[in-house]
């Protein structure tokens, strides 16, 4: 009896890792199958407009091009250029958007005199402010900081806006009625509830942050994946334009993993989410 109670026991532990076992190897396949016939077709294109390199190389082109400039290490110093500038105009732009965010959840009256300005900011291309950045604070790492931050800044402000509003007051005054204090309030009703929206947000600013420090990139700079861009570009290095690029999306689907990782391990208790991007968990 103890060994078939332990049987089933161990069936039941296994069973769970071998679901997730199984739903990797599905994803892992069909990631595969995407990559093959994203290159079938890459070359069909290729092939049948007969296009010289200049205007769009062959993915061997473009491997054999990747490998050259990371061999060389112009990739690696220029993505780690592009690195800093995201990593800090998200931190700068996500801790400001926060703390604003949830000043304004707080006070409907701060938020009749700052909404105004807020949009009016964000009908402005971020295209259009950056020579301005780059006359002011210079060609250097500061320029490009306020620029991923300013891109990043809208939607981190408005998730936690809206993820501090949406605690429902009962809850509020259930902890009012046992004496919590303020502190108390903020860590053990307001953020958890605001969390999952806040980092919602996140996901949508670390990807955006990459943009930003290309904008910032493509005005003024001689480091970083916009100027190896612009360069390639000026020399007709069409598929070092391409290693550039998808250095570039390598960079925002890495933030995007990493928000996703914070996601798993502080949300734990919401169970898996649900939606097509959130399945690329």
């Amino acid at each position: 009896m103890n060994f078939v109670h332990a049987r089933h026991a161990f069936r039941r532990i296994a069973q769970p890792s071998r679901r997730a076992h199984s739903r990797l190897v599905r994803r892992l396949a069909q990631l595969g199958i995407s990559l093959v016939l994203t290159l079938a077709l890459w070359w069909a294109v290729i092939w049948l407009a007969d296009l010289p390199p200049f205007i769009l190389p062959s993915p061997w082109q473009v491997a054999v091009r990747g490998w050259q400039a990371l061999k060389d290490g112009t990739l690696l110093y220029h993505t780690w250029v592009t690195l800093q500038e995201v990593l800090a105009g998200l931190a700068l732009g996500a801790t400001t958007a926060t703390v604003l965010g949830y000043a304004l959840a707080k006070s409907r009256r701060l938020e009749r005199i700052l909404a105004p300005y807020i949009v009016a900011s964000q009908s402005v291309p971020v295209v259009a402010i950056a020579p301005l950045l780059v006359i002011w604070f210079g060609t250097g790492l500061l320029a490009k900081t306020l620029i991923c931050a300013l891109i990043v800044f809208f939607p981190v402000l408005i998730n936690t806006l809206v993820g501090v509003r949406s605690v429902p007051e009962e809850l509020r005054d259930l902890l009012r009625s046992l004496d919590a204090t303020p502190w108390q309030m903020v860590r053990y009703l307001e953020i958890p509830a605001a969390l999952p929206v806040f980092l919602g947000g996140l996901r949508i600013g670390a990807t955006l942050s990459v943009i930003g420090a290309v904008v910032g990139e493509f005005v003024a700079a001689d480091s970083g994946l916009g100027f190896l861009i612009n360069m390639a570009r000026g020399r007709y290095d069409t598929a070092l334009v391409f290693v550039a690029v998808f250095a570039l999306v390598a960079l925002a689907l890495a933030l995007y993993g990493l928000v996703l990782a914070l996601e798993r391990r502080f949300l734990a208790w919401q169970g898996p989410s649900g939606g097509a991007i959130a399945s690329l968990e």
